[in-house]
C-alpha cells in the first residue's frame, strides 16, 4: 500500500529539476500513506512519484519501477495489493517475461506491458496505478475503488494523485469551489457523486475505469462493470459456492511479509473473516491470529439495547476470541480523543466525513499501526448481501431518494433557507439517485420488486459501499495501514449480485445466504446474531464535549460556517441537546451530535482549504 502522484504534459521537457521539485513535493504530501520509502522518476513528458507502505518483498520493491526493452522505457507507481500474483506471475513467465523479485508491483509492471489498457480485467487486488509506456500515460483503479485516484487538469498537464492535498501542491492548482461544491457537501455528504472531487475541477477516476492520456488528449472509459444474469442454483448449491467464493478471498489475502491481523466485533461478518484466517494460521502451524475489537470509555455503563442496536460487542468478541483461540486486543477510546481528532480526521480524508466515526477509527487505526501493518477487515458485506433496513422495509426501498437520507428536513435544517433555497439542495440529491438508478445493470424479463430491489443494490454498492471505502482507506492510510476488505472480492460481488432476494434472504431473516454459508464454520450463537453497526459511543459526555467544541467554533465571528448555518435553528436545537441515541444508527449518520461533529469538520475543512459559499 502507497501514495502515488505525477503528472504528464507532452508541450514541454519534464525533465528539468524544478519539475523533480514539484513531483517531490506531491509525494510529501502523501508521506503518511507510504512512511517507509519514496521515489521519483521523470521522462520527457511524465513525472512519477511515489511513497512507500513495504508489504510484499519490502527489499525489492521500490518504486516507481521501470522497466527498458526495445529501446522503450516503461515506469509504473502502484497504491494496491495483487491476490493474483503468483497465478500472474506464471502466465507471463510463460510468455517471456523474466523477474528479478518477488514484489507484485513487478509482475504489474510486465502485465501492463503485456496487456497495455486491458490489463486490468487479468488483475485481482485493490489497485490503483499509473503506467508510462513510452507514448501515453495508463491511469487505472479497481473494481470497486478501494483505493483512491483523483485528477485534475492543469494548463497542458494532467496531474493525478492518491489525495487531493498532493494535487494542490502542483503549480497553479489551488482548492477551489463552486456550486456543485456545496452541493455535494450538503445535499449529499458524506457519500460524493462518484467520479466527482468536489473540489471545483478536481475529479475522481471512477470505481473500474481508466483514463488514457495521449497527445490527442484524455480519455475516460470503463473497464468492469457487474452484469446481471439469470441465477439457476438452488439455496443449498447457492449457499456452498458463497461459501467457497468467500473463504478463498479471504485466505488469498491473507499473505503478507510484514504483521497482519483482523478487526473482530462479534459481528457475523467480521466474525467469519476471522474463523476463516485463524483456522489457516492453525493449519499453517503459525503462531494464533491476532484480533481487535473497538470500545469507548465507560460505553457499557452507558449502552441500552435498541432494535437498531441490540447488543453490545464485547460479550460477542470474547466469545469468538475464546473459540478460536486468537490473541486479541480491546481499543478503547476515550470521548475527549472523539472530538479532538476531529479537525485531524478531516486532514486525512480532505473532505468533511462521518463526524466522529471518522476520528475513532483514525485513533483506532494509528494504535492497531503500532504493532501492525496489515488489516482484514469486514466491510463491505451489508451492501453485498443486503443487510440494511431498506433492503427490507417497503417505504425506504421505494423512495425518490438515497434511501439512507429520506429524512432532508434532519439533513437540511442546520443551514441557512437561502442556502438550502438557492443549491436546491433535496433536488439536487434527488437527481443523483435519479442518475445513478438509471445506470443499474437489468436482468431482462426481471419482476418490478426484484428490478427495484437491483436498483437500490446499484445505489448502495456505487454511493453506500464506496463512502465507507473511501473513509477505511483516509483513516487507515493516513495511519500507515493497509487495510483489506475480502467481502470486495470481485467473483463473490459478481456471484451474489445475481442471487434472487427469495435466496439472500430466506424466510426474511436478513443475510440469510450469508449465515447458511457460515454453517458450521462459527458458533451457532454467532451465526444468528442480528446485525449491530460500527461501534459508537453511547456516553453523554461525548455530546456535552461536542456542543462546547461547536459553541467556541461559532464564538469566533470570521468562522466561515457562518455563511452556512443557521445560528437560530442550532440554538433551539443541537446546541440545545442533540440526544439522539436511540434513533435508528442510519438516521445518525447527519443528526443529533453526529451532526455537530460534521459542522466541526465542515469548519475546518474551509479554514484549511481558504473556502467560502
Amino acid at each position: 500500500m502507497c501514495g502515488i502522484a505525477g503528472f504528464c504534459d507532452f508541450t514541454r521537457d519534464n525533465r528539468a529539476p524544478e519539475w523533480a521539485a514539484v513531483g517531490r513535493e506531491m509525494a510529501a504530501a502523501l508521506a503518511r500513506r507510504g512512511p517507509d520509502d519514496e521515489g521519483l522518476w521523470q521522462s520527457k513528458s511524465c513525472v512519477l512519484s511515489h511513497r512507500r507502505l513495504a508489504v510484499i518483498d519490502p527489499a525489492q520493491g521500490q518504486q516507481p519501477m521501470t522497466l527498458t526493452e526495445g529501446g522503450v522505457t516503461y515506469a509504473l507507481c502502484y497504491n494496491g495489493e495483487l491476490y493474483n500474483t503468483d497465478t500472474l506471475r506464471s502466465r507471463l513467465a510463460s510468455l517471456g517475461h523474466r523477474f528479478r523479485t518477488r514484489s507484485d508491483t513487478e509482475v504489474l509492471l510486465h502485465a501492463c506491458i503485456q496487456y497495455g489498457p486491458e490489463v486490468g480485467e487479468y488483475l485481482e487486488g485493490i489497485f490503483a496505478f499509473a503506467f508510462w509506456d513510452g507514448a501515453r500515460l495508463l491511469l487505472l483503479r479497481d473494481r470497486f475503488g478501494v483505493k483512491p485516484l483523483f485528477y485534475a487538469e492543469a494548463g497542458d498537464a494532467l496531474v493525478f494523485a492518491s489525495e487531493p492535498k498532493a494535487l494542490f501542491r502542483y503549480p497553479g492548482l489551488t482548492p477551489r469551489a463552486d456550486r456543485e461544491t456545496w452541493q455535494e457537501l450538503l445535499a449529499i455528504n458524506p457519500a460524493r457523486t462518484p467520479g466527482h472531487g468536489v473540489f471545483a475541477g478536481v475529479h475522481e477516476v471512477p470505481p473500474g475505469c481508466l483514463l488514457l492520456r495521449t497527445t490527442e488528449g484524455s480519455a475516460l472509459s470503463r473497464w468492469w462493470n457487474l452484469r446481471s444474469l439469470p441465477h439457476p442454483e438452488g439455496y443449498e448449491e447457492t449457499a456452498a459456492q458463497v461459501r467457497e467464493l468467500l473463504t478463498g478471498a479471504i485466505r488469498r489475502q491473507l499473505v503478507s511479509d510484514v504483521p497482519l491481523c483482523t478487526l473482530l466485533s462479534g459481528g457475523l461478518d467480521s466474525s467469519v473473516i476471522t474463523a476463516v484466517a485463524a483456522l489457516a494460521y492453525r493449519a499453517q502451524g503459525r503462531e494464533a491470529l491476532e484480533t481487535y475489537s473497538f470500545d469507548y470509555t465507560d460505553n457499557q455503563r452507558y449502552f441500552h439495547p435498541s432494535a437498531f442496536q441490540p447488543d453490545g460487542d464485547w460479550p460477542w468478541v470474547e466469545r469468538m476470541s475464546s473459540h478460536f483461540g486468537t490473541r486479541h486486543r480491546v481499543l478503547t477510546c476515550t470521548q475527549e480523543t472523539l472530538v479532538r481528532r476531529l479537525e485531524e480526521a478531516m486532514r486525512a480524508k480532505d473532505f468533511p466525513g462521518m463526524g466522529d466515526m471518522d476520528s475513532s477509527l483514525l485513533f483506532f487505526c494509528e494504535e492497531i499501526r503500532k504493532r501492525h501493518t496489515v488489516a482484514l477487515s469486514g466491510e463491505c458485506a451489508d451492501e453485498v448481501f443486503g443487510g440494511y433496513p431498506w433492503f427490507h422495509r417497503p417505504e425506504l426501498m421505494n423512495c425518490e431518494t438515497f434511501p439512507w437520507s429520506i429524512d432532508f428536513a434532519a439533513r437540511t435544517s442546520v443551514f441557512r433557507p437561502e442556502v438550502v433555497e438557492s443549491l436546491e439542495l433535496e433536488e439536487y440529491a434527488k437527481f443523483r439517485c435519479r442518475e445513478s438508478v438509471a445506470a443499474t445493470p437489468r436482468l431482462d424479463g426481471e419482476c418490478p420488486e426484484e428490478a427495484r430491489r437491483r436498483e437500490i443494490f446499484w445505489l448502495n454498492l456505487n454511493w453506500f459501499m464506496t463512502n465507507l471505502l473511501d473513509r477505511k482507506d483516509r483513516m487507515s492510510m493516513y495511519s500507515g495501514l493497509e487495510v483489506r476488505v475480502p467481502f470486495c472480492d470481485h467473483h463473490l460481488v459478481q456471484y451474489v449480485w445475481n442471487i434472487p432476494w427469495s435466496i439472500k434472504s430466506r424466510d426474511g431473516v436478513r443475510k440469510q445466504i450469508l449465515r447458511e454459508a457460515a454453517r458450521g464454520l462459527l458458533p451457532e450463537d454467532v451465526r444468528n446474531r442480528p446485525k449491530s453497526p460500527y461501534p459508537k459511543t453511547h456516553n453523554p459526555l461525548f455530546e456535552s464535549l461536542v456542543r462546547d467544541r461547536l459553541r467556541a467554533v461559532l464564538a469566533d465571528p470570521n468562522a466561515p460556517i457562518h455563511d452556512l448555518v443557521d445560528r437560530r435553528a442550532l440554538e433551539e436545537g443541537l446546541l440545545t441537546g442533540a440526544g439522539d441515541y436511540g434513533r435508528p444508527w442510519f438516521g445518525q449518520l447527519m443528526a443529533g451530535p453526529q451532526m455537530l461533529a460534521w459542522l466541526i469538520q465542515l469548519n475546518t475543512w474551509m479554514e484549511r482549504f481558504h473556502l467560502r459559499p
